[in-house]
């Protein structure tokens, strides 16, 4: 292991929760400057793993490095050099969003340019003047990565980022955690929206049951996604030409229609449809969840 290149390094991490095993011995590596998106459905232990990196929990077993320190003994460190987006963010219901990120500016050494916060947050739609108490869930939300951002830090953690963010807000994130890494961040995020990991992540970890099963490079991963889709034809069904396409069998099918799970890339499938007259082509990405189990049940 290079260990100048590695910002996040865990080894065999444990936390319960009383009788609640969160963790059952996770293993992690994140080089510098790549997107990791780690996912996993509710409950996996993403949120878990995330707050042992931090010391805001401590594991009851394992090995842990951030930016090449123990969290553990150097803890005011990390957070330092570190932003952190947690899935619930506390606000004070009396103070404005500005005085909010003013004191957080304050616990980091005052290195906010503030020309930048007010544009990050004009970016978002965020009222900079508006009480905590008054935010919707999604205006919290962007305070919070407004405060992750508003440091320039070297390693992003972000849990769940676009949480209760409308679609134009989630592409406006998406586009800063862009800029973050081109501009040299390592970003750590926490999801379990597959759309969004095949967006953001140069690599993927997936985390089920506290342990985490795969790493992989992301479009590795998602050309092993299963998809469904759903053929309509104007002149019959055209069930022998769909038959034996590699990667493509047929789940059902109706007097002008058929329904195909697709494993892999289309391209074949798109190849034998064009010979016949197509009334519609709906494809579907199945969940995270179904993911897991046509890879990881067994």
């Amino acid at each position: 292991m290079n260990t100048s290149s590695v910002v996040l390094h865990a080894q065999g991490l444990t936390k319960s929760y009383g009788n609640v095993r969160a963790l059952r011995g996770v293993d992690l590596e994140v080089q510098r400057g790549e997107v990791f998106g780690f996912l996993g459905p509710n409950g996996a232990g993403k949120t878990t793993t995330i707050r042992i990196l931090l010391d805001l929990i401590r594991p009851d077993g394992g090995m842990v490095r951030v930016l090449g320190l123990d969290p553990q003994k150097d803890s005011l460190a990390v957070r330092a050099r570190s932003g952190y987006l947690p899935g619930e963010l506390h606000l004070e219901d009396a103070e404005t969003v500005e005085t909010t990120l003013k004191q957080f500016n304050a616990l980091r050494g005052r290195k906010a340019d503030w020309t930048y916060v007010r544009g990050l947050a004009d970016r978002l739609d965020l009222d900079l003047k508006t009480q905590a108490k008054n935010l919707s869930k999604g205006n919290k939300q962007k305070a919070g990565v407004v405060q992750a951002l508003m440091h320039r830090p070297e390693l992003l953690l972000l849990d769940e980022p676009t949480s209760g963010l409308d679609p134009l807000i989630q592409q406006e994130v998406h586009k800063l955690i862009g800029e973050a890494k081109a501009n040299g961040a390592t970003v750590f995020f926490s999801s379990h929206v597959i759309g969004e990991v095949e967006q953001l992540a140069d690599r993927v970890g997936i985390i089920r049951k506290g342990v985490v099963v795969e790493v992989a490079e992301t479009q590795a991963l998602i050309k092993r996604a299963l998809r469904r889709a759903r053929v309509r034809f104007g002149g019959g069904i055209q069930i022998p030409a769909l038959e034996g396409i590699p990667g493509v069998s047929i789940l059902s099918r109706g007097a002008d229609s058929v329904t195909l799970q697709i494993e892999g890339e289309m391209d074949a499938l798109i190849k034998a449809l064009a010979k016949f007259p197509v009334i519609e082509f709906e494809t579907e990405r199945p969940s995270l969840e179904e993911i897991f189990l046509a890879y990881y049940e067994r």
